[in-house]
């Protein structure tokens, strides 16, 4: 039965892939930016961020105050960086240097401690703010958020859903 578990849990997870896929395909064209190319990126991150997080709604609550930092801090990150502007070359990476200290600060305060995830999303938000057009601050977050919780959901929906599966067939005996 473990091999059956297996491939029923295999197959529950690609559907899942495909779901996914088809939400980016109806949601893009709601969003205020991306409607060509859509964000079923960030979804499959966040989805693996889950993953890390532990496999538990905890942990999938902590990646998700962690995306709203990430963002939040990468916004902080561009308007320090044109404080610092007249310091050319130095300006983004000065930047940088002050809001990732701080970010690795929250390690220490429960429920903001998950980092990685910080800076996943801080990494999705660049993402978003160098190559989408006619991005702005409010749109690239909106579009962020939208597509990182519907990948933390997606985690949550594949754990469970797998636990249902192999409970179901893998009985003891």
């Amino acid at each position: 039965m473990k091999n059956l578990s297996f491939a029923l849990g295999t197959a529950y997870t690609a559907l899942l892939a495909f779901a996914i896929v088809c939400v980016d395909q109806l949601l893009k064209g709601f969003m205020p930016i991306g409607a060509e190319q859509g964000f079923t990126y960030i979804s499959f991150i966040a989805w693996a961020t889950y993953f890390f997080s532990g496999c538990t709604l905890k942990g999938g609550i902590k990646a998700a105050i962690a995306y709203v930092l990430g963002i939040s801090l990468s916004i902080v990150i561009i308007l320090l960086a044109g404080v610092f502007s007249s310091l050319g070359f130095f300006a983004v990476p000065l930047a940088v240097f002050f809001i990732a200290a701080l970010a690795l600060c929250f390690e220490k305060i429960p429920w903001m401690d998950l980092v990685p995830a910080l800076f996943i999303a801080s990494g999705c938000y660049f993402g978003i703010m160098n190559y989408v057009p006619e991005a702005t601050f409010g749109t690239a977050a909106l579009v962020e958020i939208v597509y990182g919780f519907i990948g933390l959901i997606f985690g949550w929906i594949t754990v469970t859903g797998k636990n249902i599966i192999f409970k179901a067939f893998e009985k003891k005996q």
